[in-house]
């Protein structure tokens, strides 16, 4: 499923923050994807860790998820449940996380409806639940709420208020994820909760299913199976990729530490790199060409990709001790391994 140097890597990491979470109950939406899955190998590696277990409960409806995979660990519960639907949860709960929801690009278009539920229905009903048992509550946004940002404000900061369509192929993912935010600035301003949003940038790493359709997995995928590279469109947006580890161990941290109200960048300051110019990388990195070309966004991919993504984490750095250790051909080395030995290759 991942690299398991990663999982310890990533509990190294945390010491000093770990101890929050010891006899501590966490429900957490969306635990059967890519990051969620991470969660429960690194939480299962804290809990070996800890004086007294974390309690984790794993929901997730399965609707994009390709493997039933668990983390054994006698204080994990798991539940086949919508994040929108009504939840009972007896006993105490101290933290309640939303990272339910569907972000490939291709998914989110195939499910629009669906993807809305998860950010908007899902994050009501789930900040609902985190007031009545008085816990602390996270939710996972989405770099794309910034949209296509001017340039003047790159690297972005928190505080921009981002450049977004309400009406378009990429808006049920966007502007969900957009309302999801505004509920959470209600319930802490107006009710008191305590509650944090997460702003993940590309993140990436072993695990990623072959078929997310997002530009790692698709390149690894064409490479396992001797086909060329398909660049969309020039190859000239750009972004930062963030190696899971980094993303992990910010993750926890804005959970655990996170000021009450406040949004916050998790992701990889650098390199800001082109998709074409990611294809040299992984030249580099493979030791070896690979073929590629360059072709029009295909019609399952929505259009208005933003041409640029690159995330200012002061804030993150200063409030938590979030930082980005892997290098990107570290982590592309790593990634590229993974999936030469798990990935299948077939188009």
């Amino acid at each position: 499923m991942f690299r398991a140097a990663d999982i310890v890597e990533i509990a190294d990491r945390l010491r000093g923050t770990a101890e929050i979470f010891a006899g501590k109950s966490m429900l957490f939406a969306g635990g059967r994807g890519f990051l969620g899955r991470y969660f429960q190998a690194v939480f299962a590696e804290l809990n070996r860790r800890l004086a007294k277990p974390c309690r984790l409960i794993v929901i997730d409806n399965m609707i994009t998820t390709k493997t039933d995979e668990r983390v054994e660990d006698p204080s994990f519960t798991y539940l086949t449940r919508d994040a929108a639907d009504p939840i009972a949860i007896e006993g105490s709960l101290d933290y309640v996380v939303n990272a339910a929801g569907i972000a490939s690009p291709f998914y989110y278009r195939a499910y629009p409806l669906e993807t809305l539920r998860a950010a908007v229905d899902g994050t009501r009903n789930l900040l609902e639940l985190a007031l009545a048992k008085r816990a602390r509550f996270t939710f996972f946004s989405s770099s794309e709420i910034y949209g296509d940002p001017d340039p003047r404000h790159m690297p972005i900061q928190e505080s921009y208020r981002g450049n977004v369509a309400a009406m378009g192929p990429r808006a049920c993912y966007d502007e969900s994820k957009r309302l999801g935010e505004t509920l959470c600035y209600i319930y802490h301003t107006h009710l008191g909760l305590h509650t944090n949003v997460i702003r993940p940038f590309n993140v990436y790493g072993p695990g990623m299913q072959e078929l997310d359709y997002r530009v790692l997995p698709n390149f690894a995928s064409a490479i396992k199976g001797g086909r060329a590279l398909r660049v969309y469109g020039s190859g000239r947006q750009t972004r930062t990729f963030c190696y899971v580890t980094d993303a992990l161990d910010g993750f926890v941290r804005v959970i655990a530490r996170g000021i009450a109200g406040e949004a916050y960048n998790i992701g990889a300051e650098g390199p800001e790199i082109g998709i074409a110019d990611l294809v040299d990388r992984i030249e580099r990195v493979l030791g070896r060409a690979v073929a590629r070309e360059q072709v029009e966004y295909p019609d399952s991919y929505p259009a208005d990709e933003p041409n640029r993504r690159c995330p200012d984490i002061r804030k993150a750095r200063l409030q938590l001790g979030f930082v980005p250790a892997v290098e990107l051909d570290e982590g592309l080395r790593r990634f590229f391994a993974w999936t030469d030995a798990h990935y299948r290759g077939t188009p």
